[in-house]
């Protein structure tokens, strides 16, 4: 909150406190007809969503350690034209509940599902950024009959290197000047990493919870300084049963893009210009492989 030297506490109080119900209650992100925050259960936890568009398949989009459902924004909203899309609060992140338990990939997985089972969809395109990425590896390997199709955003999960300074970094950055170079390895361009960026994160992480959650995910993808996913063998048990994009910025500072070799059965797209947030760099880019791999998708029976 930012307010005059003469508010008095008890008005930021309850100030706080109508933002919270506000936030609880679910509410519409767009008046006008954009996104839409719900929530699930997932064994207790509080999952938030935001669907927008109310026709075609369903698309749920996964984001990845430390992010949130915003990071999708301009691939949700132009895709919506064509399907019902989903973006998700992962446990620990955004409004979703803050305990992620022994942060387990099933605990993970585990949250997604219930967001599929919330809104009634048998068969769902996945979509997933990095950690996101093996969440969706890992819900199509329990069910292949409920996954349609799967784009791998820069996805961890299919080799070892990993910048374990950044998640490590991220984890325990407790200011704006320790924060701001770390978000900067995440752009090709760290010129986007905007003061309001590093302001935004900075609150998120100052929630109560936020740094027990980042420290035990970061034990969950990081094995010393590498990763300790696998996602290439669960893909690869799928046996090409569903159509598999990944698609990777190629100033990727965080995960290699040589990795996208490594994923099976799957069709490559290494981005120029873009970093690991590639759909939010390239958004057109990581739109049209969605669409391409959504199309490759054949329908059940």
């Amino acid at each position: 909150l930012i307010a005059a030297d003469d508010v008095s506490d008890s008005d930021l109080d309850d100030a706080v406190a109508r933002a919270r119900a506000e936030i609880e209650a679910g509410v519409p992100d767009d008046e006008d007809g954009g996104a839409v925050t719900e929530s699930a259960d997932s064994g207790g936890r509080r999952i938030s969503y935001a669907g927008a568009g109310t026709a075609g398949d369903v698309v749920l989009l996964i984001h990845g350690f430390g992010g949130d459902r915003n990071s999708w924004l301009f691939v949700q909203q132009p895709l919506a034209g064509q399907a019902s899309v989903y973006a998700l609060d992962l446990p620990g992140h955004g409004t979703s509940a803050k305990d992620v338990g022994d942060g387990s990939l099933d605990l993970l997985a585990d949250a997604a599902v219930s967001v599929l089972d919330a809104i009634g969809a048998s068969r769902a395109h996945l979509v997933g950024h990095s950690l996101g990425g093996t969440i969706a590896v890992a819900v199509a390997a329990r069910d292949p009959g409920r996954v349609a199709s799967l784009t791998l955003v820069a996805p961890a999960g299919f080799g070892p290197e990993i910048d374990a300074g950044y998640l490590r970094g991220f984890a325990g950055a407790e200011t704006r000047r320790e924060l701001r170079p770390l978000v900067g390895r995440l752009f090709a361009d760290d010129g986007l990493v905007t003061r309001q960026v590093v302001d935004d994160l900075l609150a998120y992480k100052r929630l109560d919870g936020v740094g027990d959650a980042l420290q035990t995910l970061t034990g969950t993808l990081l094995d010393g300084d590498r990763q300790r996913l696998d996602a290439a063998g669960p893909l690869a048990a799928l046996g090409g049963a569903i159509p598999v994009a990944v698609i990777w910025g190629a100033d990727d500072h965080i995960i290699p893009a040589s990795q996208a070799q490594q994923v099976p059965s799957a069709s490559r797209h290494v981005v120029d210009g873009a970093g690991h947030m590639v759909h939010m760099e390239k958004p057109a880019e990581v739109l049209a492989a969605i669409q391409a791999t959504m199309a490759a998708a054949v329908s059940p029976g």
